[in-house]
């Protein structure tokens, strides 16, 4: 039996998995979906159903699966040419485009599907995430605040998670969606000590390229502040107490390191921080949340 040029064979299918798990950088949803899921929980001070919790998770799966199809579409001929990110799935050919593509396609899908179990609210307001998911990969082109639009998207997180709930936007949630918006912000400044000499040749912007590593390490660090001070608040307006406050403590306490060790030079340390560091931030604060809901 002969296989058509075009099929798709099993095993074919197969190799995919592991190439969109590398696509979606499928670790690093670490970064928004605790802050959903303590969206969730704070919202009514209590642990929502599992099943409120299963379309969460799904809709957070379908819009993160979205943004870093997106973002890898639309910057593949940046990532071509830098060296650090030229071994890449699409500039490295192991995906193709319309591959990727069609995974886009399937990601809102599941997205839409998640959202249409939750409450009417986050209907009318998918939306947003999704323009935000086309709108922040073109930013880098022509403005280094493409640091805060990247915080923007990933800062919507608790806020979807607390609509999810109540089917209200309080202000509380947008206290929070900020915090993370500055935490994000922050640590995207130091990631971008990674490229400062090829962003500067091709034009791409960001803090490092724009103003200096020296510069984009106090931008790290006030941003770092805020995002302590914004949880902080908006954990006390949502009702939290001294449970919470002491998670949040922690995470000052996390971010004071990740900035201490951060070397312009040393890609290592950059590494450290971007990924061990800022992965802790996010289940520290899920599990004191969680502490803070079940336990107060």
């Amino acid at each position: 039996m002969t296989t058509s040029p075009g099929a798709v064979t099993p095993a074919a299918g197969l190799r995919l998995v592991p190439a969109l798990l590398g696509l979606v950088r499928f670790q690093h949803t670490v970064f928004a979906l605790p802050f959903a899921l303590a969206g969730a929980l704070l919202a009514r001070h209590a642990v929502p159903s599992i099943g409120r919790l299963a379309w969460i998770v799904l809709a957070m799966a379908g819009a993160r699966s979205l943004a870093m199809a997106l973002n890898r579409l639309i910057d593949a001929p940046i990532d071509a040419l830098n060296p650090r990110t030229a071994g890449r799935e699409l500039p490295s050919g192991r995906l193709q485009r319309g591959q990727v593509a069609v995974f886009a396609a399937l990601s809102l899908a599941v997205l839409l599907l998640a959202v249409s179990q939750l409450p009417p609210l986050t209907w009318y307001l998918w939306p947003i995430p999704v323009a935000a998911f086309v709108i922040y990969p073109y930013t880098k082109r022509f403005t280094w605040a493409c640091h805060l639009m990247l915080g923007f998207t990933i800062g919507m997180a608790p806020v979807g998670g607390w609509i999810a709930v109540t089917g209200e936007v309080e202000p509380a949630a947008l206290i929070l969606g900020a915090g993370v918006a500055a935490w994000i912000a922050g640590f995207d400044a130091i990631y971008a000590l990674l490229d400062v000499d090829f962003d500067r040749a091709r034009g791409v912007h960001a803090i490092p390229a724009r103003f200096g590593a020296t510069a984009a390490l106090w931008f790290a660090r006030g941003s770092h502040l805020a995002a302590v001070v914004l949880l902080a608040a908006g954990g006390l307006l949502a009702g939290a107490g001294a449970i919470y406050l002491l998670g949040i403590a922690v995470i000052a306490v996390i971010l004071a390191y990740e900035n201490m060790i951060v070397r312009p030079d040393d890609e290592a340390s950059i590494q450290k921080a971007f990924g061990s560091a800022n992965a802790l931030v996010s289940v520290v604060y899920l599990v004191f949340v969680l502490a803070e809901v079940t336990l107060s």
